[in-house]
């Protein structure tokens, strides 16, 4: 007689525990069938190296079926079930759980690799609050974070990072991305230390100046944290001011690291704030590196910055334990590129690490450096409906463009600034503070393009950490949706390459359709660039410009000044 079911809910941890001890399937005397008390058999998708020959190692005649080879191998009892190659099988067992199973297989010496066969589900949208359109969230902008969401008619450059969340899987790696700017505020509830329920690595600080550093620990150190760049009258005209800093540099503190940092890395599906673009998986890690401080940065530091990010020596600097695949340069000045930047982009280029730069808000002049430089990914800033935002620069050294923020309205909040953490406090930081960028506190500017771009090479590199940079670089490109060619203000001309006055002044270009020589490949596309990384093999990548829009449906369906010191842009 079958034991009444109240029971046996409660027998059952009982049953399945004393069943694992005896080393048996499970046996009941009560009648209760297997199906229901049986542990869930694992499942694996297996790749073997080779069709095994027709005899074994020993000269034995070989089992008929490769998974039965393994099988007997292992010494496990193992089902076959259809596998999507003729080398790949997809086998399950009881007893273990797939990940055991998984890593028994792969280290057999005829295992090319071995995964759990992982259940997928349909993604809903991030339970954070600011993520969706018409967010209730006082100050916040009506548009919410629009510029990671799919594209649409009111806002065309989205980047459609959902899509590139559903790409990544169980076999993706964890990226790290360096974050070159102010420091950051670790304390923001929604960014964190990682190993604390966040996503920053410890960082180091590189401002060697003490009138910029500003941190009452002149010279370099392992503390990464934002003090915070306001600057005073009194700063500007006091003794300590030996860097040529002047009255239009006055400012409030800007938290401009802490803004570039979680658009990459903020905490996503937390039900708090905002969702970063590297997602709810835990993939891409951010290495914040403080290069800037009152009234900029010198070169001098940002540079040994960028080799010290990417892992390679700085001489009196630790070595770096957590090296970044992908460095964000959210800072820049006019100027061509320098032979430092070139030497040092060329090696950091060698070992493997990409560099995303933002292109400067001079109202359309020549792309800044190191935007400008060789083996950059320069990024240029868009509209919400794709024309190229009225401040943004561009020129030829641009290889795709980015949401950058912009308001539209003329009076009233912002309707599409790109929604950021941020502190509060107008010098010195607030502690601990949960605050957001918003439709009154606007971000905007290609410092807030480039990050889009650079975490989602992160995203990239997660799928397929083989690419070089050159790879990302083009596969980022081939991937773009093309530009709009026209809107609903046929005053609006295409883009042209920056001019100079008679005077050498640089002539503003504002709002304008973007052209390939002018924006770059076309518009950054989150979720494509991701699914192409996941379907092409390193050394296979070609060049190419924006993809037609039938190529993506299918893909869709598969799936600040001079070279002195360098300025947020």
């Amino acid at each position: 007689m079958a034991l009444p079911e109240p029971t046996m809910r409660l027998l059952m941890p009982v049953l399945r525990h004393a069943a694992a001890l005896c080393g048996l399937a499970l046996c009941l005397a009560s009648g209760a069938s297997l199906a229901q008390i049986s542990p869930e058999s694992a499942r694996v998708i297996v790749k073997l190296k080779s069709q095994p020959a027709a005899t074994d190692s020993t000269g034995a005649v070989a089992p008929q079926s490769p998974v039965q080879g393994l099988a007997h191998r292992l010494g496990v009892t193992m089902r076959e079930r259809a596998g999507p190659t003729e080398r790949t099988h997809v086998v399950t067992a009881h007893g273990l759980d797939s990940r055991q199973l998984a890593a028994r297989l792969a280290r057999d010496s005829e295992v090319e690799y071995a995964v759990p066969d992982e259940r997928r589900h349909r993604l809903s949208a991030p339970n954070d609050p600011r993520y969706a359109a018409g967010l209730a969230t006082p100050g916040g902008p009506a548009s919410g974070q629009w510029y990671l969401r799919a594209p649409l008619d009111d806002a065309q450059s989205s980047i459609n990072v959902e899509g590139a969340w559903a790409v990544l899987g169980g076999q993706s790696r964890r990226i790290v991305v360096a974050v070159l700017d102010t420091g950051v505020r670790f304390d923001h509830p929604d960014l964190g230390r990682f190993g604390e329920g966040g996503n920053l690595l410890p960082g180091y600080d590189f401002v060697t100046d003490p009138f910029l550093d500003n941190d009452g620990t002149p010279g370099r150190d392992s503390d990464a944290s934002d003090p915070g760049d306001w600057v005073s009258d009194a700063d500007v005209l006091g003794d300590a001011n030996t860097v040529g800093c002047t009255l239009l540099d006055v400012a409030d503190s800007s938290w401009h690291g802490t803004q570039t940092a979680g658009l990459i890395g903020a905490v996503t599906h937390n039900a708090r704030g905002m969702a970063g673009l590297t997602g709810p998986g835990g993939n891409v890690l951010v290495l914040p590196v403080r290069v800037l401080g009152k009234c900029g940065g010198f070169d001098s530091d940002i540079i040994p910055a960028m080799r010290w990010a990417a892992g390679l020596n700085v001489p009196g600097v630790p070595s770096n334990p957590n090296p970044a695949r992908v460095i964000n340069l959210s800072l820049g000045g006019a100027g061509a590129c320098g032979p430092a930047y070139r030497d040092a982009i060329r090696e950091i280029n060698r070992a493997g690490v990409v560099v995303v730069a933002a292109a400067g808000n001079t109202n359309g002049g020549a792309v800044n450096a190191p935007a400008n430089c060789p083996g950059v990914i320069g990024v240029a800033g868009l509209r919400q409906l794709g024309s190229k935002v009225g401040y943004s620069d561009l020129g030829p050294e641009i290889a795709l463009s980015a949401p950058a923020g912009n308001c539209v309205n003329l009076d009233g909040e912002c309707l599409y600034p790109l929604l950021t953490t941020t502190n509060i406090g107008r010098t010195t930081p607030v502690a601990v503070d949960d605050a957001y960028t918003d439709g009154i506190n606007a971000t905007a500017g290609t410092s807030f393009s480039a990050p889009l771009v650079a975490g989602t090479a992160a995203l990239m590199l997660a799928v397929q950490p083989s690419f070089n940079p050159d790879e990302v670089r083009q596969l980022l490109r081939n991937s773009a949706r093309p530009f709009p060619t026209a809107g609903d203000a046929p005053e609006v001309g295409q883009c042209q390459a920056p001019t100079v006055d008679a005077n050498g002044f640089a002539v503003d270009q504002f709002e304008c359709y973007c052209t390939t020589s002018t924006c770059g490949a076309g518009m950054l596309d989150a979720s494509a660039a991701v699914a192409l990384a996941k379907t092409t093999e390193p050394a296979s990548v070609s060049g190419g410009g924006a993809l037609g829009g039938v190529w993506l449906l299918a893909l869709g369906l598969a799936v600040c000044w001079v070279s002195r010191t360098r300025r947020d842009v």
